[in-house]
């Protein structure tokens, strides 16, 4: 018995180890036949707990608004889960606005307009804070950023219910680009390259610059730009708004040529570390503000705000007469050539001001017909009779029926050889035309002014005893204003002889008005319940989602890019916010430009395998719905991307809403450009741009 008992201790060990060894031996074999780690729930991702934060109903959650866009019907992820999910797998932070909007530890964010408002230049330095231009990567490491030169397949933490990566099959990677600062051409600032106005090497090719040839859209074939637009030295956040319409940093803009140029006209200062706006300009002797109202002295039929909503300012300088129309609910698209007046439009922009770089020269504007309820000139510098009257012709085109056309210009009330020849030539223009004179008038200054009027009806055209310029035909009219010369013809009033056209009701009832269905370029008709569909889906969505689940700091969002505007329903639900939206239709997309016009908006053309144009970190949020995947067939994402980085400010957002697999192959490239990404609701990403560039210390620098 003690014999039996002694061996039993003895082997007591030996059966242990034995035991441990099958063990490990069984579990092996469990791991290695089993589908993954995520089916063990001792093996459970961080990200896959996240599903347990609170849904928040959206009506057409899983599927695109009921827009016009040809990708509409591909739809969204059909989850239902309100998942916030990070590119680095961890929680979001339960604030939405102060940690998503700082670039680094040391930068605090702009208040918010309201506080801004009375607040004088002497307290901007705090509320503009400066990056550290000196902090390492950490941000970009912990936001999961990709490598230059990896190649991913976009594959984000993002899980479905069961833990799993969604989305279905696996995507072709993404080759990251290793990547560069532009390359520009002589006289041409890196920080505000634009490929499609700066290509050096197509505009001294020209064979003639007589028609502002030189001005005009060139864009670079091969290869197609893949490179990052620098930053100015010692750039920092922007003045916010409002106080941005009177003064910005100088360091963003460092373009002081303009103050000599017009010092007399009071258009801009420099103060300090600001360049200030006075509100002056060529016209305006005793400021804009002044001007303005004596426009609706000697023309009260024009109604700012109520009658007339939108404005089309040519030649606009620092857009002074649009930045103080905004108080009158006026919304101006002023534009003017990135010519010797330097950065003009770039200092509207950075003032908050819509503005757009176009030239009228050779080539259409951006623009539907009959779009703008007033056009304005205040010595905008164009022989508008040139080239058989096709520069004034042009703005017959874009002017609405009924409409404006205000010109403020020394003709008018000079009486010089060279301005007296003008004088009678535009006369004679405008009464071929059919343009009525409203009324002719001097200020307290002795400046003149004289307003035109569009007639609303064909009557007058076909009264004409000259039929010089000729009128156009219908199938003329179909001509899309995207790369087309100008017109030589007069296209009638209406379609149809002899016909009527009403004006669009009251701001702002205008916005949700009943709209035209048929597009005045094409005879695409769109069913009225189409339009009421769309704009009830973004009301829906930007209450219930964008303005509560993104990590936006939308009380620093002063302007808005929507790449894909379809009726507009997107800018329509963010009306009342302290900001404007610029609406972009797509020229591969259905033609809805002169509904969102129709509507009180304002928008351009454009095709997104090109450049904008507008100047580098010119906008606080870009917005792109349902628009990257058919976007990709033609040109690819990285170009894509690049330009995004171009428009975009740092510190500032880009939203995408697709469907996930789209989302997972831009996902990794923005994450390669040192973005911090979340992905919400399984069909938006959400990105922020850093203060990283090729050759800085990191993300935040």
């Amino acid at each position: 018995m003690a014999i039996s008992s002694f061996l039993s201790v003895r082997k007591r060990p030996i059966v242990v180890v034995i035991a441990v060894t099958l063990f490990i031996f069984l579990s092996s074999l469990f791991l290695f036949f089993s589908p993954g780690p995520s089916a063990l729930p001792f093996f459970s991702s961080s990200s896959s707990h996240l599903s347990s934060q609170v849904s928040i109903p959206v009506s057409s959650n899983a599927s695109s608004p009921e827009t016009p866009t040809s990708v509409a019907s591909n739809g969204g992820s059909s989850s239902t889960s309100a998942d916030r999910v990070s590119a680095d797998a961890s929680p979001p932070g339960t604030g939405t606005a102060i940690a998503s909007d700082a670039v680094s530890n040391s930068t605090a964010d702009p208040p918010r307009p309201d506080a801004t408002a009375a607040a004088g230049a002497g307290d901007a330095e705090a509320d503009v804070a400066q990056p550290d231009h000196g902090m390492p990567p950490v941000a970009t490491e912990a936001s999961g950023s990709a490598g230059n030169g990896d190649t991913t397949a976009g594959v984000s933490s993002e899980r479905d219910e069961e833990g799993q990566g969604g989305g279905g099959a696996v995507e072709e990677p993404v080759e990251l680009p290793s990547w560069e600062l532009c390359k520009v051409g002589n006289g041409v600032e890196a920080a505000d390259y634009i490929p499609c106005l700066d290509n050096v090497k197509a505009i001294n090719a020209l064979k003639s610059r007589r028609h502002m040839e030189h001005r005009e859209r060139h864009c670079p074939t091969e290869p197609i730009p893949r490179c990052l637009v620098p930053l100015p030295e010692r750039y920092r956040r922007p003045v916010p708004w409002p106080r941005s319409r009177d003064m910005i940093w100088y360091n963003n803009v460092p373009h002081p040529k303009l103050v000599e140029y017009k010092k007399d006209q009071n258009w801009v200062r420099k103060s300090d570390n600001y360049f200030v706006f006075p509100g002056g300009g060529t016209q305006f002797k005793n400021g804009v503000t002044a001007y303005i109202r004596f426009i609706e002295q000697i023309l009260p039929n024009i109604q700012w705000g109520i009658h007339t909503r939108t404005v089309l300012d040519v030649g606009c300088g620092v857009a002074s007469f649009g930045g103080y129309l905004l108080d009158r609910n006026v919304i101006t698209m002023s534009f003017a050539p990135k010519d010797e007046h330097e950065a003009q439009i770039q200092f509207a922009l950075e003032r908050g001001i819509p503005a757009f770089l176009a030239v009228i020269g050779t080539q259409k504007l951006p623009f539907p017909d009959n779009s703008f309820d007033v056009i304005h000139c205040a010595r905008c510098r164009v022989h508008w009779y040139a080239d058989g009257g096709k520069p004034l012709l042009e703005l017959n085109r874009v002017l609405r029926p009924g409409g404006y056309y205000i010109w403020s210009a020394t003709p008018v009330y000079r009486k010089d050889p060279r301005d007296v020849d003008d004088w009678n030539a535009v006369v004679a223009l405008t009464k071929s035309i059919c343009w009525r004179t409203v009324v002719k008038s001097r200020d307290s200054n002795k400046i003149g002014v004289v307003i035109y009027q569009k007639p609303t009806s064909n009557s007058c055209y076909l009264e004409r005893k000259n039929n010089e310029p000729p009128l156009c035909s219908e199938s003329d009219r179909s001509r899309f204003p995207w790369y087309k010369p100008l017109d030589s013809c007069l296209f009638p009033a209406v379609p149809s002889s002899g016909g009527g056209s009403s004006w669009p009701i009251s701001w702002p009832e205008r916005l949700n008005m009943k709209h035209s269905t048929t597009s005045n370029n094409s005879s695409i008709q769109f069913p009225q319940e189409k339009n009421d569909s769309d704009t009830n889906y973004w009301k829906d969505l930007v209450s219930e989602v964008y303005l509560n689940e993104f990590a936006v700091n939308w009380s620093s969002v002063r302007n808005v890019m929507d790449m894909n505007a379809g009726f507009g329903g997107f800018a329509a639900s963010i009306i009342d916010l302290p900001l404007w939206v610029m609406n972009v239709v797509p020229v591969d997309q259905p033609d809805t430009l002169h509904i969102i016009f129709n509507r009180g908006l304002i928008g351009v053309y454009h095709d997104w395998c090109e450049s904008f144009n507008t100047y580098p970190r010119t906008y606080d949020l870009l917005h792109m719905s349902y628009l990257l995947g058919p976007l990709t067939k033609r040109c690819h994402i990285i170009e894509v991307a690049a330009e995004i980085d171009r428009v975009l400010r740092p510190g500032r957002w880009f939203v995408l809403q697709d469907t996930i697999d789209v989302i997972r192959k831009m996902d990794p490239v923005l994450r390669s450009l040192h973005y911090k990404t979340t992905i919400v609701k399984h069909q938006f990403l959400v990105a922020t741009k850093g203060f990283w560039h090729p050759g800085s210390t990191g993300s935040n620098s």
